[in-house]
């Protein structure tokens, strides 16, 4: 297995601004894994780290992250087919892979396959903080959410389709995804029947059913299911509300 030496980041300057990342880090290689987690961490990111592809793709699937550095050479799948994955899965998360494999044709092979960018080792973690920054604004997102939306305990991706409750997976229907994302957009907001049928199910007009109750009742069942008290308030006559 090879060695890597990590360029050592020079002190940020006090005007600098700091984007604070959820990161994903890929690596096999256990010391230069650890040591670059430590030095983003430095930097004020949560760096979680996978050994291998497969670890990934389960990271990925069970909590929400800003951005991937994903190494290319994996053991059991990898760096490549994750990201193949990650792209035919439709996830617009942010992916850096971070390589020896240097050649003009390898990098761009991993651009044409979804990478956001591509970095050969070794690099100075304070570039590669800059440049997970300048992809996550690139996208228009904020640090520190960049594809997820949060209200109290409960997380939800719009990119990935995802959602979560105190970290624990929600296993939502398309329509419940959808309710549950315009509630989290709104939290202490009060929506009412008629807003949640144009967002929801767009509908312009009221049904004669009792829809969207049946639909709150189903998604408050499941967030109860994951732990904690019934997030969504009923203003009675006029909609629902989440607690944010």
């Amino acid at each position: 297995m090879l060695r890597y030496a990590l360029h050592k980041p020079h002190a940020a300057c006090p005007s600098e601004t700091m984007m604070s990342l959820n990161l994903l880090l890929v690596e096999d290689d256990a010391v230069f894994a650890q040591t670059l987690a430590e030095e983003l961490r430095g930097l004020d990111h949560s760096v979680t780290v996978a050994a291998d592809g497969r670890e990934a793709l389960a990271a990925v699937d069970s909590a929400p992250f800003d951005a991937v550095v994903l190494d290319r050479m994996l053991p059991k799948v990898d760096g490549m087919e994750v990201l193949e994955r990650l792209r035919g899965g439709n996830m617009t998360l942010p992916v850096i892979m971070l390589t020896a494999l240097g050649r003009s044709v390898e990098k761009v092979e991993g651009l044409q396959a979804g990478a956001d960018d591509y970095v050969v080792k070794p690099v100075a973690a304070e570039e590669l903080s800059a440049r997970l920054a300048a992809i996550v604004r690139g996208r228009g997102w904020t640090g520190g959410s960049a594809d997820t939306i949060h209200a109290g305990d409960i997380v939800v991706s719009p990119t990935k389709f995802r959602a979560w409750r105190d970290g624990i997976a929600l296993d939502l229907g398309n329509l419940e995804f959808k309710l549950l994302a315009e509630f989290v957009a709104n939290a202490d907001a009060v929506l009412t029947r008629a807003m949640l049928i144009e967002r929801v199910w767009g509908y312009d007009f009221a049904p004669t059913t009792n829809i969207v109750d049946v639909y709150v009742r189903h998604l408050r069942v499941k967030l109860s299911a994951a732990g904690g008290d019934d997030p969504i308030r009923t203003v009675r006559g006029v909609g629902y509300m989440l607690r944010g």
